[in-house]
C-alpha cells in the first residue's frame, strides 16, 4: 500500500442482522479499527474514515423477522443497535455505522442503478438486460448454487436443501467483464491480498463469468428497482452499495470526491467473488474508480469446530471482553491466527497467551522499568547520545518493519515486532542488572535506555492495545528529552 496517501478510506462487511455479533465479526471489525487507528497516527484524524455497519435486506432477513414475529424493519432496528451498542463497549473507533434500510441507503442505490441501466460493456452491449433464470437458490448464502457446489445436494455451509427457482430477472452483463478485470487485477491496479485469494479470483475469471441477476420478483422486502417496481434489487448488490452511499454518492459529490476510491475493504474469504469481481465491474459500468485493495480475512474454528448455533459454540465477544479485557481480546485475535488465514479459538489458549506474553511480557517488563525509574524521574535524556546505538539501532529495524507490515496488512507480523522489542528490552535488563548498579549515572543511563525501548513499544502497541498504550504511557512516557517514570498498577495480571 502506498506511503504516499492523503487519506485512508477503509472499511468492514456490513453484517446481517438475522443473528447477534459473535466472535468472527468481531474479528474482522477490530482488525478495520488496528489499521484505522494506525493510519490516524500516520496520517491524522481527521484524513482516516472507518465505516462499517448492517445489511438488512432481502430473504433471510423477512425469514428470521417472522420467526422472531416481528416486522422485518423493527427486526432490523433491533440487531442493528446490538450491532452498534457492541462495538461501542468494545471501543471501537469508527467513524460512521450505516444501515441498509437508511434513506440515504435507499437512495444511493437507486442513483447507483440508474447510472448502471444505460451503461455500455466493454464489449459495446447493454450492461443491464432482461431475461430468464433457473437455478438453485440458497437463503443463507442469498446466492444461486451450482450443482458441483452442493454436498449431498446441501449446501456445504447451511446444510440445507438449496431451492429451485426459475423466475424473471434484471440481469448485469459480467461475462463481458472478465478482460477488463483480470488485467487490472494481475497489474495489482486493483490489489488483493492474500496472494491465494488473488490467485483463486484469476482462475474463476479465466473459467469464464456468468452474467448474474440483480433483481428478484418475489422478495418484497428491499428496495424497488428504479425501471421495474415488480421487482427488488438483489440483496447482494444493494449491500455492496453501502461503501459508496455512506460517503455521499449520488448527494454528497464534494463528499464523496474526498473519500472515495475505497483504500482497503477488509472482508471474509466467504465473499470474495463479490467484492473482488461483481463490485469492480458494477462500478466500471458506472464509470467510478474501483477500489485499491481487498483483503479477504480467513475463518474461526471454536475449540477446533465450525462456529455453530446447532452446537452451541457461538462466542459473544463482550463476554469474552469482561472476562479477560478489551486488549487481551485484541492481543490474542491478532497474535495467535496470522492475518489472512484460518485458525481456532479457545479460552484455554487465551488465558495461556494471557498469562505468558502479556502478564509476564509487556506487563512484567513495564513493572521492573516503573519500579526502577521511578526513584530518579523525571530523567533528563540526552538524545541520541544517551541512547546506546544498538538499542537505537533495534527500535528504528523494529519500527520500520512494523510500519511495513501494518501498510500490508500483516496484523500478526506488525505484533512480532513488538513482541521482539520486549525481549530485546528484557535482555538488556538482565544484563546490565541496574539494580545492582552502585554508579548513579550509569543507572540513569541504564533506565533512560530501557525507558527508550518502553517508549518505543508503547507506540508499536496503541493500535493494537489502544487501552493498556494508555496505561504504559501514564507510568513511562519519553517527551522534549525526557523521561517520567510513575509506578502504577499492574496491566495484565495473571490469571489463576
Amino acid at each position: 500500500m502506498s506511503t504516499s496517501l492523503k487519506k485512508f478510506y477503509i472499511t468492514t462487511p456490513i453484517y446481517y442482522v438475522n443473528d447477534r455479533p459473535h466472535i468472527g465479526h468481531a474479528y474482522a471489525t477490530i482488525a478495520v479499527d488496528v489499521l484505522a487507528r494506525f493510519w490516524r497516527i500516520r496520517l491524522g484524524e481527521d484524513r482516516v474514515w472507518f465505516l462499517t455497519g448492517t445489511d438488512e435486506h432481502g430473504a433471510k432477513i423477512e425469514q428470521a423477522a417472522t420467526k422472531a414475529g416481528k416486522t422485518p424493519q423493527i427486526f432490523s432496528d433491533e440487531i442493528a443497535e446490538v450491532f452498534r451498542e457492541t462495538w461501542k463497549k468494545l471501543g471501537l473507533s469508527f467513524n460512521d455505522f450505516i444501515r441498509t434500510t437508511e434513506p440515504r441507503h435507499e437512495e444511493a442505490v437507486v442513483a447507483f442503478l440508474s447510472r448502471i441501466k444505460h451503461a455500455k460493456t466493454p464489449k459495446g452491449n447493454a450492461a443491464v438486460y432482461e431475461g430468464e433464470y433457473e437455478g438453485l437458490y440458497c437463503t443463507g448464502h442469498e446466492a444461486f448454487l451450482k450443482v458441483g457446489d452442493l454436498v449431498d445436494g446441501l449446501c456445504p455451509d447451511h446444510k440445507t436443501k438449496p431451492e429451485l427457482i426459475r423466475e424473471k430477472n434484471w440481469f448485469f452483463r459480467l461475462s463481458d467483464y472478465e478482460r477488463i478485470l483480470t488485467d487490472r487485477i494481475t497489474k495489482d491496479e486493483l490489489t488483493i491480498r492474500p496472494a491465494s485469494r488473488r490467485n483463486e479470483i484469476l482462475s474463476f475469471l479465466a473459467s469464464g463469468p456468468e452474467d448474474i441477476a440483480i433483481s428478484r420478483p418475489e422478495v418484497r422486502w428491499g428496495i424497488p428497482v428504479p425501471w421495474d417496481q415488480k421487482q427488488t434489487i438483489y440483496v447482494w448488490v444493494d449491500a455492496l452499495i453501502n461503501y459508496i452511499s455512506a460517503i455521499g454518492f449520488g448527494k454528497e459529490e464534494t463528499r464523496f470526491q474526498t473519500w472515495w476510491p475505497a483504500d482497503l475493504h477488509l472482508i471474509g474469504k466467504d465473499i470474495i467473488k463479490f467484492h473482488c469481481v461483481i463490485w469492480p465491474a458494477l462500478l466500471e459500468a458506472a464509470g467510478l474508480s474501483w477500489p485499491r485493495h481487498i483483503f479477504a480475512h480467513g475463518f474461526f474454528t471454536i475449540d477446533g469446530e465450525k462456529i455453530s448455533k446447532t452446537i452451541g459454540n457461538v462466542i459473544d465477544p463482550l463476554a469474552v471482553a469482561q472476562r479477560y479485557g478489551i486488549d487481551a481480546l485484541r492481543y490474542f485475535l491478532f497474535r495467535e491466527i496470522p492475518f489472512g488465514e484460518d485458525g481456532d479459538f479457545s479460552e484455554e489458549k487465551l488465558r495461556r497467551v494471557y498469562n505468558g506474553e502479556l502478564a509476564n511480557g509487556l506487563g512484567n517488563l513495564v513493572a521492573r522499568v516503573a519500579a526502577l525509574g521511578e526513584k530518579i524521574s523525571p530523567i533528563a535524556v540526552a538524545f541520541p547520545g544517551d541512547v546506546l546505538p544498538e538499542v537505537l539501532k533495534e527500535s528504528e529495524n523494529a519500527f520500520r518493519r512494523y510500519e511495513r507490515a501494518l501498510e500490508e496488512v500483516r496484523l500478526s507480523e506488525a505484533l512480532v515486532e513488538a513482541w521482539r522489542l520486549i525481549g530485546v528490552a528484557d535482555r538488556y535488563l538482565n544484563e546490565t542488572q541496574p539494580w545492582a548498579e552502585p554508579d548513579p549515572e550509569k543507572f540513569r543511563k541504564a533506565v533512560a535506555n530501557a525507558g527508550y525501548l518502553v517508549s518505543t513499544i508503547t507506540n508499536l502497541t496503541r493500535p493494537f492495545l489502544p487501552e493498556a498504550a494508555d496505561r504504559i504511557a501514564e507510568q513511562i512516557s519519553f517527551h522534549d528529552s525526557t523521561i517520567a517514570i510513575k509506578k502504577g498498577e499492574g496491566l495484565f495480571p495473571r490469571l489463576g
